[in-house]
Parts: C-alpha cells; sequence; structure tokens
C-alpha cells in the first residue's frame, strides 16, 4: 500500500476480496466465513512480519497469503514457520523451503531462462545489460541470467543496482550507452520501473535496445505511457489480454463487482485472487487448521481459476508462462515459453 509496489495494493486488495467472496458462497472455508485481515506489506519488512507475527499469535488469523517483494517473505517465514499456511503470491527467485510456505508465482528457471533465450535467438542480441533494484529477488535473478546469457551465447556485459524507490537514473543509463549492450533485464519494481522506463525512452535507448522484465504488469504498462513502451517485452504466467474462456470470466466478474473503472487486471491483482484460493483450498483438502496435516495432503490440492486447473508439486503451482511485448498501453502475448507439465523441462 505504500513504496514502490504501491500501486499494485488496490488491485491486489479487490482481487483478493472477489475471490473471498466467491469462496464464502461457496460455503467457505471448514464451513465458515473467511474474512480477510489487510497487512501493509510495502512498510519496512521487519515491521511487516512482526504484525504478521502478532496477529498469528493472537489466533487472529488462520493464514496468510499476498503480493509482497522478497525480503518482506524472508522476515516473514521463519517467525511463522510450521504455525499456519502461508500462500505467497509474488514471482520470486526461487529455493524457498521453509515450512508452510507455498507459492503460486512464476521462478527464473521457468520465466526467465525461456524468455531470454527466445529473445536472443529471434532478435539476434548479443549483450545483456541488468538493472535492478538492490535486495534478494534481483541479485539472486540476476546471478541466474548471467548464466542463462551466457548458454544463451549473448553475455552480461554489465549490472546496476538502485536502492527501492530511486529516480534518478543517468548513471545507469549512461553505463548502458557506454557497454553496447542491444538488450536490458530489469528487475525493478513498480513505480521503480516506470520511471526507469520514462528515462530510457527520453533517451532514446528505446531505439537500440530490448528492454526484457519478470515483473512488469498492466498498471506499470499504463503508468509508463505509450512513448516509453517501445521493444519492451515481459514474461509471466497470466496476462491480462490473454483470451481465453477463464480469462474471460474472470474479467467480467471483477467489472461487475468493482466497475469498469477499476484499476487494470494484471498478474500482480491476479496473483491475489489466486493466493486466497490456494490458501482455501489447501485447508478444505486436509479438512483441518493443523499444518503437518496442510503441508502432509498439499501435493495433492488443485485449484481452478484465471489460469484453469492448477496443481501443486513441491509447494509450487505448475503453470504456463509467457511472453508478451508491449504495443502502446496494452500486451500482446506473443508466445507460451513454458506448459506447466511436470514433465516439461
Amino acid at each position: 500500500m505504500r513504496g514502490p509496489a504501491g500501486m499494485f495494493g488496490p488491485t491486489c486488495e479487490l482481487c483478493a476480496e472477489l475471490a473471498a467472496e466467491e469462496v464464502n458462497r461457496a460455503g467457505g472455508v471448514l464451513g465458515r466465513e473467511l474474512r480477510l485481515v489487510p497487512v501493509d506489506g510495502g512498510a519496512p519488512p521487519d515491521q511487516v512480519a512482526a504484525e504478521v507475527e502478532a496477529l498469528v499469535s493472537l489466533g487472529a488469523v488462520q493464514g496468510i497469503t499476498g503480493w509482497h517483494i522478497s525480503s518482506v517473505r524472508q522476515a516473514i517465514a521463519p517467525r511463522i514457520a510450521g504455525r499456519v499456511p502461508y500462500v505467497y503470491t509474488a514471482l520470486y527467485e526461487g529455493g524457498e523451503r521453509t515450512d508452510g510456505v507455498f507459492m503460486t508465482s512464476e521462478t527464473p528457471a521457468d520465466q526467465l531462462y525461456p524468455a531470454m533465450r527466445l529473445l536472443t535467438r529471434e532478435r539476434g542480441l548479443r549483450r545483456w545489460f541488468v538493472v535492478g533494484n538492490d535486495y534478494v529477488w534481483p541479485r539472486r535473478t540476476a546471478h541466474a541470467a548471467r548464466r542463462y546469457a551466457a548458454e544463451c551465447g549473448a553475455p552480461v556485459c554489465g549490472e546496476s543496482y538502485l536502492p527501492l524507490g530511486a529516480h534518478d537514473f543517468r548513471e545507469v543509463l549512461r553505463r548502458i550507452e557506454r557497454s553496447e549492450a542491444d538488450a536490458v533485464l530489469m528487475l525493478l519494481v513498480g513505480s521503480d520501473a516506470v520511471r526507469f522506463n520514462r528515462a530510457f525512452a527520453r533517451r532514446g535507448l528505446d531505439q537500440r535496445c530490448v528492454r526484457l522484465s519478470t515483473l512488469m504488469d498492466e498498471n506499470m504498462l499504463l503508468a509508463s505511457g505509450t512513448a516509453a513502451t517501445g521493444e519492451l517485452y515481459s514474461t509471466a504466467g497470466f496476462f491480462g489480454s490473454l483470451v481465453t474462456p477463464e480469462n474471460l470470466e474472470f474479467h467480467g466478474q471483477y467489472a461487475d463487482r468493482f466497475g469498469i473503472e477499476a484499476p487494470p487486471l494484471g498478474s500482480l491483482g491476479e496473483s491475489c485472487y489466486e493466493g486466497v484460493l490456494l490458501l482455501a483450498a489447501l485447508i478444505e483438502r486436509a479438512r483441518t487448521l493443523e499444518m503437518r496435516t496442510i503441508m502432509g495432503s498439499s501435493e495433492a490440492v488443485s485449484y481452478e481459476g484465471p489460469r484453469g486447473l492448477l496443481h501443486m508439486r513441491k509447494r509450487h503451482v505448475r503453470q504456463r508462462i509467457y511472453l508478451a511485448e508491449a504495443h502502446g498501453l496494452e500486451f500482446n502475448v506473443v508466445a507460451q515459453l513454458w506448459g506447466g507439465d511436470p514433465a516439461t523441462p
């Protein structure tokens, strides 16, 4: 609800509310009404973790879900490990194994690697430059990206990291120019990415560089503006423009409930809708709030949402991954990168 990711807050809250209403119409969770207790994930990580831990310790909540950055997840997870189910809905750097944490979103191996491979081949890319915020998700994702880039034959030739809430990109842009990179991997959050897109285009770098982001939803695209979205690609498990029966129904439900002027639907808001559905499905499958039983039965859990029928495997949701190109203020999905089948490499 604040900071660079605060621009996602309204959509995330509305999507979570829509899912809670759906669950309650179907009878709730273990026959009880599901109620949401909002916590501002944009506060400092230790502050968020202390608030969440207090709610768990008081018995005020029986599950945690939502979109927030990885440094917040890393603060929360050890404090509530094994006490209540925690469904984390943000794309992340991979490797989370804390007891009771379940993941609905993308990781670099199935999201970033195939996107870099496809763009490098189809666009004839030669060098990548990484721009990210300075915390765990961008740093660890960049570590993987260096390996992916080398395997694709277009190595990373430079990296820059900025604090959350960055406004001045002049030095970063100068470094990109000097590097002779023809592709930029953006690992920036929310309004930081929006400001970078604008500065990038003003500098004319959109005329010589492809941009790829693993965190660029419709709200960020809208805020960037038409003049700043040329040669911009995003990879994710969901885009609002996907034409599927499930997505069309989701859009209809969202518009009917909140009106046509509600914040745009995108992958980040949709992830919070799924987070509520998965949390309910985990508890319903176990038929108890006891964590050992929930964890033991999680491999058999599935749920149906805007991305179709999804299944858990090793506490991660198996999912399709797409690559989309920005056209003005809309995303055009150009490829399915990964099928979501457990047998898919």
